[in-house]
């Protein structure tokens, strides 16, 4: 794993996950955000290690961490929770419920990359990159998209909240069948994610105090880049079309996602939780 990638993925293990699952505002998940920090230490210890059983080791507990975090999507969908049987509420429910579950996916992968043995098929260098994928495209995309459904009840944003999940799993399912199908996840997930940004971008900004607008609008524009660049790699793939190296993907798409869209994101969405809690408290 290339020492940015590695920076990638400690962004994503130590603040993007803790901080999206306080923002989450789920107190069934208060435990296991707690407990994080005893996982996603030894995994980002992990990512320095030369490949092999010290590094698989740690690796693996930050896999159990992920694997607790993923069970408490199943009681929500085996149960039916009040949110998912509401049409204007599904769509965020299910966007939180992806939230919790692509971390256990990056966490195997992580596994897999750091024993150094292949994963259905797949080396080291794309299980390195799938990683920060579903830590970045995955739990923070979901994330936001569900919390900006939440907030901006609209056909969009249901819509946003429902193609992000779906282009997710679009994208993992083209792993296993092909590039056409990674293609049309990734179609899926741009439109998804470009109407995260619009809607950040017209709708969330406005009425916001100076910081809040700065790191908005910084996570929508960064968002429309980043998902155009995603777009352009997927085509070629599919087609042959010249298009960008994995290597500039990281420096560009992996390094926009994680600082320009998640971080800004996180941050953002914080000053807004901490504005309504403490508008709250005065009232």
């Amino acid at each position: 794993m290339s020492v940015l990638v590695g920076l990638i993925v400690m962004l994503g293990m130590l603040v993007i996950v803790p901080a999206g699952l306080r923002l989450a505002d789920v107190p069934e998940l208060d435990r296991v955000r707690r407990l994080w920090p005893a996982f996603a230490v030894p995994g980002a210890v992990s990512l320095w290690l030369p490949r092999g059983p010290a590094a698989t080791a740690l690796a693996l507990c930050y896999a159990l961490g992920a694997v607790l975090l993923a069970l408490h999507a199943l009681p929500r969908l085996v149960r039916r929770s009040a949110p998912l049987r509401t049409p204007r509420t599904a769509p965020a429910e299910i966007a939180l419920l992806t939230a919790l579950a692509t971390p256990a996916i990056a966490a195997t992968a992580l596994v897999a990359e750091r024993s150094g043995s292949p994963l259905f098929g797949f080396g080291p260098g794309i299980l390195a990159l799938t990683v920060p994928h579903f830590h970045f495209a995955g739990f923070a995309a979901a994330l936001v998209s569900g919390l900006l459904c939440r907030l901006v009840d609209s056909p969009a944003g249901r819509f946003a909240a429902l193609s992000v999940p779906l282009g997710t799993l679009l994208v993992l399912i083209g792993y296993f069948v092909g590039d056409w199908a990674e293609l049309a996840g990734a179609v899926v997930l741009t439109a998804g994610m470009w109407t995260t940004a619009l809607l950040t971008w017209r709708r969330l900004r406005t009425g916001r105090d100076r910081a809040t607008r700065l790191l908005l609008g910084t996570s929508a524009g960064v968002l429309a880049v980043t998902m155009a660049l995603a777009l352009s790699w997927a085509l070629g793939e599919a087609t042959g079309l010249p298009h960008p190296t994995l290597t500039w993907m990281a420096a560009t798409h992996g390094v926009g996602n994680a600082l320009g869209f998640a971080l800004c994101s996180v941050l953002a969405w914080k000053r807004l939780r901490d504005r309504t809690d403490h508008e709250g408290r005065i009232a």
